[in-house]
């Protein structure tokens, strides 16, 4: 085993990665990056900051135990998370034990300069520099190029699916060191645990670990080289891949061919059900679609938007107003934060308008009365014919919520002023059109 010293002078490339793997130094930056990314514990119930109490000892005993090949890695522990499209199918992610997550995390951060050479431009998921809204872009481009017909290829249960045999082939094309190849493949047979019951992975790569995304991109990226050797263009994220072609006639048969060297030679298996083949406006990649050349929030992006707000805002509820306005904040920031790439933002309005519309039903609903309505309006400044008006009229709550005294009585700045309500669109950005465009989906 050579110096740490002598290790640290080694070019990423060499064919001592496994000596670096195996340095203090290396295994302390992967735990850095693990602490960053936080996440529960693993089958054997240790927390992160658990391990943070003893690091020094958990470092130095995964340092020799690497050295001496007596690490083994635990089984990941299965969790089922709801799809967000589907009520009755789930995603299964694996959470590795916090100290495979450092020795997986390690490796990456090694493998991944030395992968990284060989990806393709049009690749956009889990690359350094690399994101969904540049993937959009680049989509854009294409359609406004003329290219608006879509082959959407939807892979059925790509993690659980890939092939670990081909995986470590094509790696071991790239990878000089042995050694690492053998640890990863002791990675990806670790095994799962579900119900205190220990299940083989003989197929697959687990999602949720560390080298999984980088894992997934080595394999779709012989998908990338053949989509390039045809002279095909498109636009992939991690398995989300979208093929532009100029006419309907030209996209089916890609599909068809296409289809079949995913099935044939990457031995995986393509939904027939959810792929699919149209017009940009009639396909969603990564929660937006492509109109008329123009990025907007795909239809059931929004969708899924109004039904969280309602959530958020339920009726009946004894929550305060100021814990509801911390829930909504925090959702809604996160959610338009990445949706704000849409050019219109008329659609982030209406979500707001929406969430103002319940809470301001929520404040009617508190009033118990219509008389206590009457009064309420009235102290928010409301003349005494208008309020009377509204309160003792026969509408409903959600109906109360849109009228004009109610309106006025709470308008919006009311709600980002004095409650702090945060808002999206008192942005500016230059790729927004007018808030009053808006855009029709299909």
């Amino acid at each position: 085993m050579q110096s740490e010293m002598n290790l640290e002078a080694l070019p990423i490339d060499s064919k001592y990665l496994f000596e670096q793997l195996c340095t203090e130094k290396k295994l302390i930056e992967g735990w850095r990056e693990v602490r960053r990314n936080r996440g529960t514990s693993g089958c054997d119930g240790q927390t992160i900051e658990e391990f943070e109490t003893r690091l020094h000892e958990e470092i130095k005993q995964l340092r020799q135990e690497l050295i001496d090949w007596k690490y083994k890695p635990r089984p990941v522990r299965r969790v089922e998370i709801p799809k967000p499209e589907s009520k009755t199918e789930v995603r299964e992610l694996g959470i590795p034990c916090v100290r495979d997550r450092v020795v997986q995390t390690t490796m990456k951060q090694l493998l991944e300069p030395i992968l990284e050479r060989n990806f393709s431009e049009n690749s956009y998921g889990f690359r350094p520099g690399k994101n969904q809204q540049q993937a959009i872009e680049a989509a854009q481009k294409l359609v406004q190029s003329g290219k608006k017909f879509v082959v959407d290829i939807d892979l059925s249960k790509f993690f659980d699916r890939v092939c670990q045999d081909r995986l470590i082939a094509r790696l071991s094309k790239i990878i000089e060191d042995k050694r690492i190849l053998r640890l990863i493949g002791m990675t990806l047979r670790s095994g799962v645990m579900k119900d205190g019951v220990i299940i083989p992975t003989l197929i697959g790569t687990t999602q949720g670990s560390p080298l999984s995304p980088l894992m997934s991109n080595v394999v779709l990226d012989e998908l990338d080289k053949e989509l390039e050797r045809r002279g095909l263009e498109y636009c992939r994220f991690a398995d989300d891949c979208n093929i532009f072609v100029k006419s309907q006639k030209a996209a089916e048969r890609v599909m068809q061919s296409i289809s079949k060297f995913i099935e044939k030679k990457l031995k995986l298996v393509v939904n027939l059900t959810k792929s699919k083949v149209a017009e940009s406006s009639l396909v969603k990649f990564l929660g937006m679609t492509i109109v008329n050349g123009t990025r907007a929030i795909a239809k059931k992006s929004l969708g899924r938007a109004m039904k969280k707000a309602k959530e958020l805002t339920p009726r009946g509820t004894h929550e305060t107003l100021e814990m509801t306005i911390k829930r909504i904040n925090e959702w809604y920031m996160g959610w338009s934060g990445y949706f704000k790439m849409t050019q219109y933002p008329s659609q982030l309005h209406i979500i707001e308008a929406h969430i103002r519309r319940r809470l301001r039903s929520r404040i009617v609903d508190q009033q118990k009365s219509r008389r206590n309505l009457f009064h309420k309006l009235m102290t928010r400044g409301i003349s005494r014919e208008k309020a009377a008006r509204t309160s003792f009229s026969n509408a409903k709550r959600w109906a109360l919520s849109h009228m004009s005294a109610v309106e006025r009585a709470f308008p919006n700045k009311w709600f980002i002023r004095e409650i702090k309500l945060q808002i999206r669109t008192n942005e500016k950005h230059e790729h927004w059109f007018d808030i009053k465009k808006w855009v029709r989906l299909t």
